[in-house]
């Protein structure tokens, strides 16, 4: 199957179970409600959700294990949210766009924002523990949990946000850059994975040989993130282009020019399919996935 009909296909299964999740906006809370939907629901790729799912189905094809997963792979999808949510706050990087949409302070004010970030993370959590038929057994649930907790925490997602805006207009190692990609945006990709690994109940060497693999597609996909940003329009993006330069952020163009972050990224989607190898034909949309996350910088 060509890849972006997969991956429109797998969005749709999502986007179909978060509207099952996510409850509508009436009652006292409607407003709060509404401002989680409002960004929820504006679209995006659903890489986080779909990379849980994809992976699971390399490892155990049962529908069952499929259904069992669509909580936790919602939850990534509004953990990934509310971090776009307050990313783009005027705190953090002051954006007026996301996903070709005005951002949601924008459109709710900022204590609304805040509120509907809050609210996606914290619902994440009861979205992984939901009760419901067939259910994923009690300690994959806790494991995945924990997996969560580390990938969105301090030495995860927020710690990477925190040391980017620490590091904003400085000059930086190549080492320290690549730790807060690896936290920022890396960890919740990696996490996606191995959530889907963990649910399927992968071997040592099945979770060992998926969390690399985890590993270097986080890290490709914010080099690409870079990329784009240098090269591409805010019609094209769905969001503010130029904005790392803007707040003069550490971006792999700024260190190695276009052409060597190009080739950086190469390598590290070809890093990502190689530890793949003691997978079959089964894993083949894994493969996939990885190409796509670094063709969309072309």
């Amino acid at each position: 199957m060509d890849i972006k009909t997969y991956l429109r296909d797998q969005a749709a299964l999502v986007e179909v179970a978060m509207a099952r999740f996510m409850p509508p906006p009436d009652g006292p809370l409607a407003d709060h409600i509404e401002s989680m939907r409002y960004s929820l629901f504006a679209g995006g790729k659903r890489i986080r959700p779909i990379l849980c799912l994809t992976t699971a189905r390399a490892l155990n094809e049962a529908d069952d294990t499929q259904k069992a997963l669509l909580p936790t792979a919602c939850a990534l999808e509004y953990i990934h949210t509310y971090s776009l949510i307050h990313d783009d706050l005027p705190a953090m990087d002051n954006d007026s766009l996301r996903r070709g949409q005005p951002t949601n302070h924008v459109r709710f004010g900022e204590a609304q924002a805040i509120l509907a970030g809050d609210g996606l993370l914290t619902d994440a959590f009861a979205l992984v523990t939901r009760t419901q038929k067939p259910a994923l057994p009690l300690a994959a649930t806790l494991a995945i949990i924990q997996e969560i907790a580390n990938a969105a925490g301090s030495f995860g997602m927020v710690g990477g946000q925190a040391l980017d805006i620490a590091n904003e207009r400085r000059h930086i190692s190549l080492e320290l850059l690549q730790t807060i990609h690896r936290y920022k945006t890396g960890a919740l990709i990696r996490c996606a994975v191995r959530c889907g690994a963990i649910g399927a109940g992968a071997s040592a060497a099945q979770l060992a040989a998926l969390d690399a693999y985890g590993r270097h597609i986080g890290l490709g996909f914010q080099i690409v993130d870079d990329l784009l940003d240098s090269t591409s329009t805010s019609e094209q993006l769905g969001k503010s282009a130029g904005s790392d330069a803007k707040h003069g952020k550490a971006t792999y163009p700024a260190l190695f020019g276009i052409e060597e972050t190009r080739r950086l990224a190469q390598e590290a989607i070809d890093e990502a399919i190689a530890s793949l190898e003691i997978f079959d034909d089964k894993a083949d949309s894994l493969r996939d996935i990885a190409r796509y996350i670094f063709n969309r910088g072309k």
